[in-house]
């Protein structure tokens, strides 16, 4: 599988440093499975960082700091295991990618005709605006624009805008200077992974309809 869309710098520089969202992380981590071009390039990154951290001078530390740690350690309630086997979604008639272990996925909704979608949950992050969407062969799904950036992998099938073309495996970053029309491919349906930072601007009727269902 040739892959021709790919998380950009800054997006794999936060991921490595921690500061990308729950959201977005698990979008791009979606990618990573499946591209081992931005496996290396995070790896260098990861690499950076930590040549920076070792060329820090050691900091001193109080001299009651392991009491203190062992005695919120203590107060702190057991954390019930979960199973981190993947979980197959009947109602969506698909795998889930690996990176998807322990996620929440509801089952297909209705968001118009030949249209659906599947809110995620994860696990520790409620505030994460993250969700499956499934096009029919040929749709044209509703036109709209992003309050920030919008995250989306391609997991199956294929979507086209006036930016280009994208495949299985290619991850699309769309910011609040796109707006855009995406078509699915004719030649299957098409299953992405979306993850939100800001909100979804739909234009139109139909963009007005479908706001208080997906709450993005």
């Amino acid at each position: 599988m040739t892959i021709g869309h790919h998380p950009g710098d800054e997006t794999l520089l936060r991921l490595a440093a921690g500061r990308l969202g729950a959201g977005p992380a698990l979008v791009v981590s979606v990618h990573l499975e499946g591209c081992a071009t931005c496996r290396a390039r995070l790896a260098g990154f990861e690499a950076v960082g930590g040549a920076m951290l070792d060329g820090m001078p050691p900091a001193a530390l109080s001299s009651d700091l392991f009491g203190r740690t062992m005695e919120r350690l203590e107060d702190m309630p057991p954390t019930p295991m979960k199973d981190p086997a993947p979980k197959r979604q009947a109602a969506l008639g698909m795998e889930l990618p690996r990176a998807m272990r322990g996620c929440e996925v509801g089952p297909w909704r209705w968001l118009g005709p030949g249209f659906r979608w599947s809110k995620v949950g994860i696990a520790g992050s409620p505030e994460a605006k993250v969700m499956l969407l499934k096009g029919k062969a040929g749709l044209h799904l509703p036109a709209h624009g992003h309050t920030g950036q919008e995250y989306m992998q391609i997991l199956s099938g294929s979507l086209s805008d006036e930016r280009g073309r994208y495949l299985p495996g290619d991850l699309d970053e769309a910011d609040d200077r796109v707006d855009h029309r995406p078509v699915v491919g004719q030649d299957a349906d098409c299953v992405c992974l979306a993850a939100l930072e800001g909100d979804t601007r739909l234009h139109g009727l139909l963009g007005r309809l479908l706001r208080p269902i997906v709450g993005f």
